[in-house]
């Protein structure tokens, strides 16, 4: 059985659903029977290349809100990211475009490290004092994960090189309904949305297996 799972690394909830899904999926017992799959999605697909603004003043600005009331909001993400073991800061993190971060997961899903790097790349963005939207972190992380240098850095120097792949991911998201990431598919039957409880990734999990069991 597979499940496709469309993220962006720039997503919060994106790190905190990944770590409750593979909760929901260590509780499951035909999980040696289940492939998984990230795709590409990008939240803000305009962002400059380069870093920019700190995520609480683009909160702040999105949503019309003061700036104490954007640093609270992260405060909240954060107390449920800790609440699943997860490290996060909520000062100083920046942002920027993570197109070029989705091209390189292409490649790290064609060399069979895909999860691992985006483990990674949300922890280089989340908990540490690294920034995923500058190549040099892109590099130092994929080379971490078990890519070879070179390999990446002609990705990163070819804008060609798996565009297509991360824009047919996000062709795909669209004709499947889906506005917001995490988003996840489980064996095209069932579909669900946001950082849902580790229970609720068993259950649909063992639905979708019953409902695949009942059509062979």
């Amino acid at each position: 059985m597979r499940v496709e799972i469309w993220s962006d690394i720039a997503c919060p909830w994106c790190y905190i659903g990944k770590a409750r899904f593979e909760k929901g999926l260590a509780a499951f017992a035909e999980r040696d029977g289940v492939e998984v799959v990230h795709r590409s999605f990008e939240l803000d697909p305009a962002a400059a290349p380069a870093p920019g603004e700190t995520v609480v003043d683009l909160l702040a600005a999105k949503y019309g809100r003061s700036r104490e009331e954007a640093q609270a909001m992260e405060e909240h993400v954060a107390s449920n990211a800790r609440a699943e073991g997860l490290g996060y800061r909520t000062e100083g993190r920046d942002h920027g475009n993570t197109f070029d971060l989705h091209r390189v997961l292409h490649l790290a899903k064609e060399r069979g490290v895909q999860s691992e790097l985006l483990d990674l790349a949300y922890r280089a963005n989340f908990a540490e004092e690294r920034s995923v939207y500058a190549p040099d972190t892109v590099l130092a992380i994929a080379v971490e994960a078990g890519l070879d240098g070179a390999e990446v850095r002609s990705v990163l120097a070819d804008p060609d090189a798996y565009a297509d792949a991360v824009r047919d991911d996000e062709r795909e998201a669209a004709e499947l309904g889906a506005n917001g990431v995490p988003f996840f598919v489980l064996d095209r039957r069932y579909g669900l949305s946001g950082a849902q409880p580790v229970e609720v990734f068993t259950q649909a999990l063992q639905q979708a297996w019953e409902s695949r069991a009942a059509a062979v």
